[in-house]
């Protein structure tokens, strides 16, 4: 099949999720067209059967804002047109599934459009009520809509005037990039024999509780000797680092800012934390799985669908910082519990996240859309 993906090229898991498919389906011999205003950071280099097509969006004086969701559907259409696509598969609602359904008016019905709902674009965007009418039409208007977990089903339907049946199709990991590494060599870097190493990623917005972090490692280093790893930026990142200061743990806190490839780094780590106030999924929390690392984090959304409790990981309510401590601190001491959780962490990944077996559903998919 023809195929075109359009998804938010920079950091973030749903650009990271459309790029990955994007080359397992590319591998197994199916044309895909990335049509995006940049290069998919995780595309990297050259790869057999994989185009990508650049959207950039005029600058003309009389725009107030360049009009990038006019500009991306035409190009959306140029592409349809000139390399007969099969399908566009849009990772995100708005604009992207509007563009689309654009898209496919001006080239006709025979291109189909699959949309993937990720998260932001319904638990945030779909709250604001300037955006909630185009969020609908987009995803009513779609041929196929996807979710990446049952909970994100379940907030959609309650949420938005959606009447599209909305199948959920997990997000995934490719085994050849996230698995239990040897990191022997470049650990002594980062802790001392004796500590052990708690690691966040994030995108440093409120959401994510990226100051619980910071109280859940105090109270853990005060027991156990360890440090804490942090990678990514945003907003809350000064509020963060004003934080570890007040608390004396400057010394404890390493802050490596955005990193593009993270596997080797969740490997270095004992323990991956995860406290967000929202997560439609979990991808980090998954990575970390693949790696062998359990998760201490909330039981909120998608996540408890990834980490199972008392299984994989440690699951308490947003904001309890204690109870999420104490958890850490009892995986930690416990090396037999550890181990096991490990050992079920990554056969869960291979029973449930392979990815192969989910670009597999989307194929299933894509051809159940295609011949109607």
């Amino acid at each position: 099949m023809r195929i075109g993906i359009t998804c938010y090229p920079s950091l973030g898991g749903s650009g990271v999720v459309a790029t990955e498919l994007g080359k397992l389906l590319a591998e197994i011999g199916h044309e895909i067209h990335f049509i995006t205003y940049d290069m998919p950071f995780r595309l990297g280099h050259f790869h057999q059967n994989i185009w990508y097509h650049g959207v950039e969006a005029n600058r003309y004086a009389v725009f107030k804002y360049p009009p990038y969701d006019l500009a991306l559907a035409n190009r959306m259409a140029q592409v349809a047109k000139v390399h007969r696509l099969d399908l566009l598969h849009v990772h995100y609602a708005i604009p992207h599934a509007v563009a689309a359904i654009l898209a496919k008016q001006m080239v006709g019905d025979h291109l189909k459009v699959v949309t993937t709902l990720h998260g932001t674009d319904i638990t945030v965007l779909g709250e604001d009520p300037t955006l909630k009418d185009i969020i609908c039409f987009g995803v009513n208007k779609s041929d196929a809509v996807t979710a990446v977990s049952d909970s994100l089903v379940k907030q959609t339907k309650d949420m938005l005037c959606v009447d599209k049946e909305i199948e959920r199709i997990y997000n995934f990991i490719d085994w050849r990039q996230f698995y239990p590494r040897d990191v022997s060599h470049i650990r002594p870097m980062y802790a001392q024999p004796d500590e052990k190493i708690l690691l966040h990623i994030s995108n440093f917005r409120a959401v994510k509780r990226p100051e619980d972090v910071i109280h859940i490692f105090d109270r853990v280093q005060r027991q156990i000797p360890s440090r804490l790893i942090l990678v990514g930026e945003g907003v809350e990142w000064p509020k963060v680092n004003a934080l570890v200061g007040e608390l004396g743990l400057t010394s404890k806190v390493i802050f490596l800012g955005k990193q593009e490839e993270v596997a080797q780094l969740i490997s270095l780590a004992d323990l991956l934390l995860l406290p967000s106030a929202k997560e439609s999924f979990g991808l980090v929390a998954l990575e970390a799985m693949a790696c062998g690392i359990p998760t201490v984090g909330s039981n909120i959304g998608g996540i408890p669908e990834v980490v199972k409790h008392s299984e994989t990981g440690f699951l308490a309510d947003v904001g309890d910082i204690e109870t999420m401590a104490n958890y850490s601190i009892r995986l930690l001491k416990d090396q037999k519990l550890y181990q096991t959780f490990s050992e079920n962490g990554l056969q869960r990944v291979k029973d449930k996240f392979c990815g192969k077996k989910i670009a597999q559903q989307y194929e299933e998919l894509y051809h159940r859309v295609v011949e109607g």
